[in-house]
């Protein structure tokens, strides 16, 4: 927590405004407000989305909510999930459509803890961020709009950014002052039009879709599965829902129809009845619709997520593409979290402002990743649907080095890209690689499988004090925290270098010991994750079983005062059947000698340090932390 709202100038002063309360919006809010922020977020609608919209999350923004202890909340709406995409086509002689096959929506080369898509409206996801926020004391103020805003950061350097909000009636009107204004509107963006930042369209294609939900009566037998559907009478997207609904998806026109019209229509009954045709020989019936929508898609993407570092876009205001691949919302969320630590570290102390500026480059590259496969997915598909021997394939190869034909690897890469599992953000000072100013012996061993600027590898092992057995990624709440995991490989052998590691890493110029909390001294016995450091949240595994690990024994003080996060590296795992320990051995740490691994506040790995004997693992850290802290830290370079 940064403070309260108290430490603001007067009560028309915040943190941030943020415009539009979508999944980016409120993913944002609900990050900032845990953290202590001075929030005021508003929107147009009168109430959160009603029906309809978005409505799939993908298993890495399930393991994202479970992190932030909202996975429950979501899951008690009893959701759908779609473990398996059928695909239907018309079969080689005569009429209708038949199944050519299916293949798992999370394939089991990815490692995920929750293998499928769940699908539920995005009123009821909305719900549960409101609620979390309302704990927090904000409330989303509608409904309002934005008017105007203007950010000068030479005439006010501590409120830079001044927002004119009004009631959509008009009848009420605000000035706010604010350090940030965030721009999640969707994709008709006031705060982008106003910086006139433009859109390119990746895909000169651009198509009508129409999308319904309602509750159906057929014998289509894979009405309860994703199906993509193709048929003489055209294509269709089966998608299912939660209390027994479904939603269909039909490409109502295309440009390269010779009519072509961006404005093209059609009504409920004109969809339901070209559902009817394409499903044929089965039948379909409505016993109710509760939402229908047409809407032209064009992929695009804006040219820039921010021009100042403090009015910021984020979300479908930045790219938008077709729903096929079930992204939208994921995206969202992960805009808003990337940007909400970084402001967080930036206005706690801990980092230089500079590490804004990574912002727009990593979230805009995933954007423009996500474009491509959905462009490459689409014409994958539509060329031919895959055949059920290719989709065995991929699944068997995943893992060897076999040749793989064109369709092997782009369904391996899409489906790791849609997961959410494949995301990689680029080298730059939070993401180690050989250009980074850390450059040590120590750093980035050769054996490790850790990628920085990807995610830590899911990992189940024990927890020493209780037993219980845990997913390790899942221990660290999202705190804003740097999360430190100290593979400690054997403890007979790395006694000495657990040793060497604390007491450097007590050294008052450490990065450590310089972002001590400054109420350190009335901490309360029962803090689990940031006794010391509101930065840091540290985690011990030993490569060993749990009644041989004594924490008083085998720790320094430093180290054994995280009790709650020391773990036995015990628990076998199919992927490495072969490890003693299987968590280091999935790192690619060594089983003995154990490793260092820094993993950024959102879950991603930033650089993975030996652990060795003497200062050496802890002047790396001082040297990969000094690239974007806010204080002079260790050795320099020089030094190194």
């Amino acid at each position: 927590m940064v403070g309260s709202a108290d430490r603001h100038l007067s009560p028309s002063h915040y943190d941030i405004v943020i415009v539009g309360a979508g999944p980016v919006g409120l993913m944002l809010s609900t990050c900032l407000a845990r953290w202590g922020y001075k929030i005021k977020h508003i929107d147009n609608r009168a109430e959160p989305t009603p029906t309809g919209r978005a409505d799939g999350i993908q298993p890495r923004s399930l393991d994202l909510l479970r992190n932030m202890g909202l996975k429950s909340a979501i899951m008690a709406h009893k959701p759908a999930r779609v473990y398996e995409v059928a695909f239907w086509d018309p079969p080689k002689a005569g009429k209708g459509i038949v199944r050519t096959g299916t293949w798992a929506s999370c394939p089991s080369f990815i490692d995920a803890r929750y293998p499928f898509t769940t699908l539920l409206h995005q009123g009821l996801i909305e719900r549960v961020f409101i609620a979390d926020l309302e704990k927090n004391g904000v409330k989303v103020q509608r409904p309002w709009t934005i008017k105007a805003f203007t950010s000068n950061e030479k005439e006010n350097p501590d409120y830079p950014v001044t927002v004119d909000l009004e009631h959509v009636d008009g009848t009420a009107k605000e000035t706010i002052k604010a350090k940030y204004l965030f721009g999640g509107e969707g994709a008709r963006s006031f705060i982008r039009d106003q910086l006139k930042i433009g859109i390119k369209h990746k895909d000169p294609i651009a198509y009508v879709w129409g999308v319904m939900d309602g509750v159906v009566k057929t014998d289509f037998p894979d009405i309860k599965m994703k199906c993509t559907i193709h048929s003489e009478h055209g294509s269709i997207m089966v998608i299912p829902r939660e209390n027994n609904m479904v939603r269909l998806y039909i490409q109502i026109a295309s440009s390269t129809d010779p009519d072509f019209n961006p404005r093209k229509t059609a009504t409920a009954e004109e969809v339901q009845a070209s559902a009817k045709r394409i499903l044929q020989p089965y039948s379909i019936e409505w016993e109710r619709v509760e939402w229908y929508s047409v809407y032209p898609i064009g992929q695009g993407i804006s040219d820039r997520y921010t021009l100042d570092h403090r009015v910021f876009l984020g979300g479908d205001a930045c790219h938008t593409h077709s729903p096929k691949a079930g992204q939208g919302m994921n995206t969202a969320f992960l805009d808003a979290l990337n940007l909400a630590w970084k402001i967080h570290a930036v206005e706690a102390g801990f980092a230089n402002r500079e590490i804004l500026k990574t912002y727009e480059p990593e979230r805009k590259d995933v954007a423009e990743t996500l474009l491509a496969f959905d462009n490459k997915y689409a014409k994958l598909f539509s060329q031919r649907p895959p055949a059920a021997n290719e989709v065995a394939a991929a699944s068997a190869q995943a893992n060897s080095d076999h040749e793989e034909n064109e369709f092997i690897k782009t369904f391996k890469e899409s489906c790791e890209f849609t997961s959410g599992y494949g995301v990689a953000y680029k080298a730059n000072a939070l993401n180690w690689s050989p250009s980074h100013p850390a450059q040590s012996h120590v750093v980035h061993p050769n054996s490790t499988k850790l990628v920085p600027g990807r995610l830590l590898i899911n990992a189940d092992v024990t927890r020493v004090v209780d037993a219980n057995v845990v997913h390790l990624e899942q221990e660290i709440p999202l705190n804003g925290s740097f999360r430190i995991f100290v593979f400690a490989g054997k403890p007979t052998t790395t006694a000495q270098a657990l040793r060497d590691l604390a007491t450097n890493m007590a050294k008052k110029d450490s990065f450590y010991t310089a972002y001590t909390r400054p109420d350190i001294d009335r901490v309360s016995h029962h803090e689990r994750h940031n006794p010391h450091s509101l930065f840091f949240t540290i985690c011990t595994v030993f490569a060993a079983r749990r009644p041989e690990i004594e924490i008083s024994r085998d720790l320094p003080p430093l180290l054994a005062r995280y009790r709650d996060h020391v773990y036995a590296d015990d628990r076998w795992d199919r992927r490495v059947p072969e490890a003693k320990a299987c968590a280091h051995a999935k790192m690619g740490l060594d089983e003995e000698k154990g490793g260092v691994v820094v993993v950024r506040p959102d879950g991603y790995v930033g650089v993975v340090v030996a652990l060795q004997e003497g200062s050496a693992t802890v002047d790396a850290l001082n040297a990969y932390f000094g690239a974007f802290c806010s204080k002079k830290l260790g050795k320099t370079q020089a030094q190194l």
